[in-house]
């Protein structure tokens, strides 16, 4: 059996391709992008010439899965956390049309938002779709978990999903691989050719079907080798531990456990293991990464009134990644004092990389909206969003991939004027185009700045689906073409740059300004290879 240093993310992409997966499909979002990386560049992947190439937005890919599993093909589809929102719509309804091949929903959670809008946990999604949920506590259980999880998928019927979050993402550890990889699926078509048609009548039918699968889903966790009981001595405290939650409590008894621990890595809650442990500890304490999903379930679980602590009580933060020292402090561990001798180091923010040509852009548009106050330019997601800090200060929102147009518009028909949207290449394709095509619909008095680096430049400088065809995307919305300017985002452009600013803030209607200049890093890693 052999044998990879991988990080979690890694360890689901060897897992999906030795599952036997014809395809990947993905948008990037950290802490998960590197699922899709990991196939893109494996030599089996090539040899075998799986898909693997970006989606549009995470929506585009879950469905293009779909496509897939539909065709009797395995696959597996990756995002972070807020792009399962993207996907929400496909996502429940898979849920009810079931799959044809096996389907893994890989969604990287990013607790504590290291690069994130929000900390939102997944496993909420997947017991909103009511599907099964494998949560690996480590990378050996991530790359099993991928494999078991296409098997599982195939075997009840319906999507399964992984969820991990940013420790186990990026965090390394040795992974003993299969001997013998799957072999990929014969195209085969749905047996039932009704399946995948959600009319309400046949909707109804398959809502049914999923309700049915439920105690099939229960029974499957129950008898999970990843879900167990391991006794202990002390009973009075109890331990419920999910996915990388065991680890950090393993870390503060690497021996035994005093005290009888239920680990969780796979959904449906295993009731028969949770109500074993209630029945003889006189407490329970969950340790759970995220939102406080099981916390809550066992207080409906328990009718007796046993009392549970973890993250809604205070035990634990309510925010933020759990660690070691955290897990100890909850359960009394007193550890010894170390001293540390702190460096003062000054505080360094993140900034745009110097040589980027988003730095041209936001001196200009800072130049021109001296003239009418402050808030007035919304932004979304990308590297440009570090136009918010100093020293530009020069956008005033962040909220979701696309929203810059769509609030732009808003706060145009509220009587906001001027109103200006900055949203990059990526972005604009991922979730921009439909709020500009409301705009030209509706004639709103709006200048949308579409900065174009040529990639996917905060995930890494993936390829861009806009590359080049922003302006004909413009138009074929019905962008008026004498307003849709296009020029290089360079300091000698400066003044261009102002001059177009002020033009089509007076023009009323919508307008779309393009400043281009390749990623600087793109750039400095084209030149090295």
């Amino acid at each position: 059996m052999s044998k990879k240093l991988l990080l979690g993310v890694e360890a689901i992409g060897q897992g999906a391709i030795d599952g036997g997966i014809s395809g990947v499909y993905a948008y990037p979002g950290t802490p998960s992008t590197e699922i899709t990386e990991y196939i893109q560049e494996n030599a089996t992947a090539i040899e075998r010439n799986l898909h693997r190439q970006w989606s549009v937005n995470e929506k585009t890919a879950m469905e293009a899965a779909l496509g897939m599993s539909f065709a009797g093909k395995r696959t597996v589809v990756c995002m972070k956390h807020v792009g399962l929102n993207v996907a929400a719509d496909v996502f429940m309804n898979i849920a009810i049309t079931g799959i044809n091949g096996g389907m893994i929903i890989a969604v990287a959670d990013d607790p504590s938002m290291h690069s994130s809008q929000n900390e939102q946990d997944s496993r909420y999604y997947g017991k909103f779709a009511m599907i099964p949920v494998l949560e690996p506590t480590n990378q050996q259980e991530a790359y099993d978990m991928a494999i078991v999880g296409l098997e599982l998928s195939e075997k009840m019927g319906v999507p399964v999903m992984i969820r991990i979050t940013t420790r186990l993402a990026h965090s390394r550890s040795g992974v003993s691989l299969i001997e013998t990889p799957r072999k990929e699926n014969e195209l085969s078509i749905p047996a039932d050719p009704l399946q995948f048609v959600l009319l309400p009548f046949n909707a109804r039918k398959r809502y049914r079907i999923l309700l049915d699968k439920q105690e099939l889903f229960l029974n499957q966790s129950e008898a999970s080798s990843y879900n167990r009981f391991i006794d202990g001595t002390d009973k009075s405290l109890g331990i419920v531990c999910c996915g990388i939650a065991f680890n950090y409590f393993k870390e503060n008894y690497p021996g035994v456990s005093p005290y009888p621990v239920v680990k969780v890595s796979q959904y449906p809650l295993p009731e028969k293991l949770l109500k074993r442990l209630e029945s003889q500890v006189a407490e329970i304490l969950v340790l759970e990464e995220g939102y406080p999903l099981v916390e809550e379930q066992l207080k409906g679980f328990f009718a007796r009134g046993k009392k549970i602590t973890g993250r809604l009580d205070g035990t634990l933060p309510r925010t933020g990644e759990l660690n070691p020292d955290l897990v100890a402090e909850a359960l009394k561990i007193e550890k010894p004092e170390i001293q540390v001798t702190a460096l003062t180091l000054a505080n360094r923010p993140p900034a745009l990389c110097k040589g980027c040509g988003h730095h041209d852009t936001f001196r200009a548009l800072n130049e021109v909206m001296s003239a009418y106050g402050k808030g007035k330019v919304f932004s979304d997601i990308g590297c440009y969003t570090l136009g918010a800090l100093p020293t530009y200060s020069a956008i005033y929102s962040c909220v979701d991939m696309g929203a810059s147009v769509t609030m732009a518009k808003g706060a145009a028909d509220a009587g906001l004027f001027p109103s200006v949207a900055v949203i990059g290449d990526s972005t604009f394709t991922h979730s921009g185009i439909t709020g500009l095509l409301d705009a030209v619909n509706e004639q709103s008095n709006i200048v949308v700045i579409i900065g174009d680096n040529e990639s996917i430049s905060m995930t890494g400088g993936q390829d861009s689906s806009a590359y080049g065809r922003i302006e004909a995307i413009c138009e074929g919305v019905g962008v008026s073409p004498d307003h849709i300017h296009v020029l290089e985002s360079l300091p000698k452009n400066h003044e261009k740059l102002v001059s177009l600013l002020r033009q089509e803030i007076d023009y009323h209607g919508v307008s779309v300004i393009v400043p281009r200049r390749e990623c600087i890093q793109k750039l400095a890693r084209r030149k090295r290879s």
